[in-house]
């Protein structure tokens, strides 16, 4: 088949040719190749969604003949960032003797653990439940996928027969059944029964198309997504408007901004009365069309259909009934109604829960919402991490794409209840649950870091996000700040730019961070600068200056967060970067030396304040931090150098001399005393000091 450059409507073709023959002979790397570009685009399958392989012809390494090995995604991957390692490899004829063993589909799940017996390749990752139905179809190359527009087809009322007249029986129809031995068993039969189709559409769920090549199975798989995707959009509003017309009108952008922001913490303190949450918040125009149209009454508690959206999404949202333009400065009003909605939701799972439960189920889940939609403003989910939250809104959206095109062309038909249950809480999904790694100290949990762009600030950041955390970092400078968040992923950086002797500032940063993450957990006050001078040197101008950045700077940042901290009734941490000067009387620094004595008796009284509320205040008091640090660029190197009658150059070794462990202080040393404080270990403790400086006895604090 030629491969010239093939132009698609409504996905994207994304095939290099060049790249292909650079691969050209090794069908394994095709495959990985084929599968990354097709999970390039969201609209044919959804992020961890669907499957790929492909079958060669090997060596057996026993019997030295050849043999048909499949190499098929593994368990748990993505085929966008699938790599060989994510592959498994089986012999195909093991994987067909297995039928001689199967008992039935009340034995469904012990055929996954006979997968086992049927590996080529020992590096092979897990193999997942949809394996034999790979291995059943003849064909070199497969592709299963998820796109929204066949599954919008799929779970339809007249999807069997939608399918037969669009395809024209080239796609055989095999109805909904859970994903396993059997379907594979069905897909076989829908083959044989329909000799030179092109691909099975599965009821409820999703698409298998093929080739005899990596490019040709790809090309089927586009043209077959494409003309769905074709026929939806030729239909929707035919008949009747899209979700029955708009019901509501949503808020400007900037004012359903303001309000999910104000919102988003209460929200995730909510949706965290299980396990804390990390949240993710969108207002995405698709979104809002369902959100506020006549038929989010009757479509949302229906469920998602297809098995991967709802093992995300749970199997319906959570819909807030009040006005998008509410006053929320009615704090006490908003969250009676909310605890009543979040009461009514946990009620309603436990029902679904007890409704369905087997005896060999596993116990009930966390029975908070994942997915919030609020009409006129958008859509929240709250998950374990941004990445888990974020996937969970795509997911989302991609049944709100499957409901659109399903009402369009037919009727949108949801998973009878038991059919879903028995998914979510499938015992393979539960060992799969139980094989998870231990999750990091700071999982769930969102640190706002000011002065984070660099030096002390940046080192704290990168410390407590590679412990688990999301960072949230702010700076004075906009391209420092922007280089600093480019260091992290999109999952687990943010930031803004932050004066923090600006109080609009400050609101406006954590307002970004409630829509970036859901709200924040850890608090670290490290913005600052420093001045050495004698007294006479001293001027009003360095006072105030000190004051009302590092004293006034904290105060602010500390006392909008604590809004924050007590909307999410989760407790929380603030650490305060204070400096050994705060106990040391060190000569030409009565400026410096007495705003941070404020910072640390200010922690003491707020440790004292905010108790109470599970809130811990406590204090790093570092010295000496120079390699990396910004405060010790320019003048006050200098000025310390001075005042010690040396040169700048020697102030390193000079600062380790006169510790007790004769250790230069680094930066990182610094973020180890942050994490020290908030890594759990420490969590009773409040109101405390913990210098870092190598040991300097005169800064003993008792």
């Amino acid at each position: 088949m030629s491969t010239a450059e093939r132009t698609f409507k409504h996905v994207n073709y994304l095939w290099d040719e060049q790249k292909a023959q650079e691969l050209e002979g090794d069908e394994v790397a095709l495959l990985i190749y084929r599968s990354n570009i097709l999970g390039a685009d969201l609209r044919i399958t959804n992020y961890g969604g669907g499957n790929t392989s492909c079958k060669t012809t090997e060596v057996d390494p026993l019997t030295k003949e050849e043999t048909e090995v499949m190499w098929v995604k593994g368990s748990g991957g993505d085929i966008g960032t699938l790599k060989r390692s994510g592959l498994a490899g089986l012999y195909v004829e093991k994987l067909h003797s297995l039928k001689n063993v199967y008992r039935g589909l009340e034995f469904e799940d012990e055929m996954v653990g006979l997968f086992n017996h049927c590996i080529y390749d020992l590096d092979s990752k897990a193999p997942s439940i949809d394996t034999p139905l790979h291995a059943f179809l003849p064909f070199k190359h497969i592709d299963h996928l998820h796109p929204d527009a066949a599954i919008a087809i799929a779970a339809s009322k007249d999807g069997e027969k939608i399918t037969e007249e669009l395809f024209e029986g080239q796609i055989a129809w095999v109805p909904w059944q859970r994903p396993g031995f059997d379907l594979a068993l069905q897909l076989e039969k829908a083959l044989n029964e329909n000799p030179g189709i092109r691909g099975i559409m599965l009821g409820g769920h999703g698409l298998f198309t093929w080739g005899d090549t990596a490019y040709e199975c790809y090309i089927n798989s586009l043209e077959v997504i494409d003309k769905a995707s074709e026929y939806l959009e030729q239909n929707y509003g035919k008949d009747r408007p899209v979700f029955g017309g708009q019901k509501i009108e949503s808020l400007a952008p900037e004012q359903r901004q303001e309000q999910a922001s104000i919102i988003a913490p209460v929200l995730r303190g909510l949706a965290s009365g299980y396990n804390r949450m990390v949240g993710h918040f969108t207002d995405d125009e698709r979104v809002l069309q369902f959100a506020n149209s006549h038929d989010l009454e009757k479509l949302a508690p229906l469920g998602t259909s297809c098995p991967d959206h709802f093992l995300r999404t749970k199997i319906r949202p959570l819909v807030l009934d009040f006005p998008a333009d509410v006053d929320l400065s009615k704090a006490d009003e908003i969250k009676e109604k909310l605890d009543k909605d979040f009461e009514e939701y946990r009620a309603y799972y436990k029902k679904y829960y007890e409704d369905h439960k087997r005896d060999n189920s596993p116990a009930m889940r966390d029975p908070n919402p994942v997915v919030i939609i609020w009409p006129g403003v958008g859509m929240f989910s709250y998950a374990k991490n941004k990445q888990t939250a974020r996937v969970a809104s795509e997911f989302y959206i991609n049944a709100i794409n499957v409901m659109r095109g399903a009402e369009a062309v037919s009727e949108y038909v949801a998973l009878p209840l038991q059919e879903a249950f028995d998914i979510e809480y499938w015992l393979l999904e539960e060992a799969k649950l139980q094989r998870m790694p231990k999750e990091q100290p700071l999982s769930r949990k969102v640190a706002l870091v000011t002065g984070g762009a660099g030096g002390i600030g940046k080192a704290i950041a990168d410390k407590l996000a590679s412990e688990g955390a999301c960072v949230f970092i702010t700076d004075i400078n906009q391209e420092r700040l922007d280089g600093a968040v480019a260091t992290y992923s999109k999952d687990v950086g943010g930031g803004a730019v932050m004066d923090v002797t600006k109080g609009d500032d400050i609101i406006k940063a954590y307002k970004a961070a409630a829509l970036k993450f859901g709200g924040v957990d850890i608090i670290v006050n490290c913005a600052g600068l420093a001045i050495s001078k004698p007294i006479e040197q001293t001027s009003e101008q360095d006072w105030d200056l000190l004051q009302d950045i590092l004293v006034k700077g904290q105060f602010a940042v500390s006392k909008a967060g604590v809004e924050t901290l007590r909307a999410q009734n989760l407790g929380g941490d603030i650490i305060n970067i204070a400096s050994k000067n705060a106990l040391v009387s060190g000569p030409n620094n009565v400026g410096y030396g007495t705003a941070k004595a404020a910072q640390v008796h200010m922690s003491r009284l707020l440790a004292a304040e905010l108790g109470k509320d599970k809130i811990r205040v406590n204090v790093v008091n570092p010295d000496a931090v120079i390699e990396g640090s910004k405060i010790w660029e320019g003048e006050w190197a200098k000025g310390r150098a001075k005042a010690y009658g040396i040169t700048v150059e020697e102030l390193p070794a000079f600062y380790a001399k006169r510790t007790i462990l004769n250790e230069i202080i680094g930066v990182d040393d610094i973020a180890n005393g942050v994490f020290a404080f908030v890594g759990g270990h420490l969590s009773k403790c409040t109101g405390n000091i913990l210098n870092v400086d190598g040991g300097v006895a005169a800064a003993f604090v008792r």
